[in-house]
C-alpha cells in the first residue's frame, strides 16, 4: 500500500471519528454515529472529486473508505463515554484530519489539473468541508466561526506541499512536511489562541432592527 493510500485512509478515519464524537455529544443511536462518521469522513473528498469531474467519486470506486468510516464510528460508539471532554478531543482530531486532508486534496488536485492554484483550492476544500457538514448537521457552532486559525492552517499545509514539489522535494517528504506544518499551525491555534487580524467594521445589527417584521410583510404583499 502506498503512502498516499495510507494517508488518505488515515484522514478518513480521523474525520469519521470527529463525526461520531458529534453524534455522541447529541446522544444519538448507533445509526446516527454511522451517518455522522460517513458524512464527515468522506464529505470533503466527495466535493473535491465532483469539482474535479472525477466520477464515480473515490468511495464508490473503493468501498474500503466506507468500511473505515463504519469502523471508526463503532469504535467511538463503544468508547466515547470514557473521555472527559469530547469536544476538546473532537477539535484535536479535527486538526489531525485537516492536516492529512489538506495535502491529500492538494496532491489530487495537482495530479488532475496540473495547476498549483487549483491544488490549493482542492486542498482547502478537502480539509474543511467534512467538518463544516458535521457541525451543520449537529447544530453546533461551525468550526469556521471559532476565532482560532483554521482555514489558514489548511492553506499553509497545501502551499508547503505544492512549493516543496516545485523545488524538487520527494513526494513523500512534501506530503509529510505539509501535513506536519498544517497540524502545528492548527494545534498552535488551539493551544495558544493564534488568530489572524479581524475586520474593524462594527458587528452586524439584528435584521429585525434594520427591517422590522411589519415593514417586511408590507413589502412582500406589494
Amino acid at each position: 500500500m502506498s503512502m498516499l493510500s495510507l494517508l488518505d485512509y488515515a484522514g478518513v478515519a480521523v474525520f469519521a471519528a470527529t463525526g461520531a464524537l458529534s453524534a455522541s455529544r447529541k446522544q444519538l443511536d448507533i445509526i446516527g454515529y454511522l451517518f455522522f462518521g460517513a458524512v464527515t469522513g468522506i464529505g470533503g473528498g466527495t466535493l473535491r472529486d465532483l469539482i474535479l469531474g472525477q466520477a464515480p467519486v473515490f468511495w464508490v470506486r473503493d468501498p474500503t473508505y466506507l468500511v473505515i468510516t463504519t469502523a471508526a464510528a463503532i469504535a467511538v460508539f463503544l468508547s466515547a463515554n470514557r473521555f472527559e471532554s469530547r469536544y476538546r478531543l473532537l477539535l484535536w482530531l479535527d486538526a489531525a484530519g485537516l492536516a492529512l486532508f489538506c495535502v491529500m486534496g492538494a496532491e489530487k488536485g495537482l495530479a488532475a489539473t496540473g495547476s498549483p492554484l487549483l491544488a490549493l483550492v482542492t486542498g482547502i476544500l478537502t480539509a474543511t468541508f467534512g467538518g463544516i457538514l458535521r457541525d451543520l448537521l449537529a447544530g453546533e457552532p461551525s468550526v469556521l466561526l471559532r476565532p482560532e486559525i483554521y482555514i489558514s492552517a489548511a492553506l499553509t499545509g497545501s502551499a508547503l506541499f505544492v512549493l516543496s514539489l516545485a523545488f524538487g522535494a520527494a513526494p513523500w517528504l512534501a506530503l509529510l512536511s505539509g501535513a506536519l506544518v498544517a497540524f502545528l499551525v492548527r494545534g498552535g491555534a488551539l493551544k495558544f489562541g493564534w488568530t489572524l487580524p479581524t475586520g474593524r467594521a462594527k458587528p452586524g445589527r439584528d435584521p429585525d432592527v434594520v427591517m422590522p417584521p411589519r415593514r417586511r410583510d408590507d413589502q412582500q404583499e406589494t
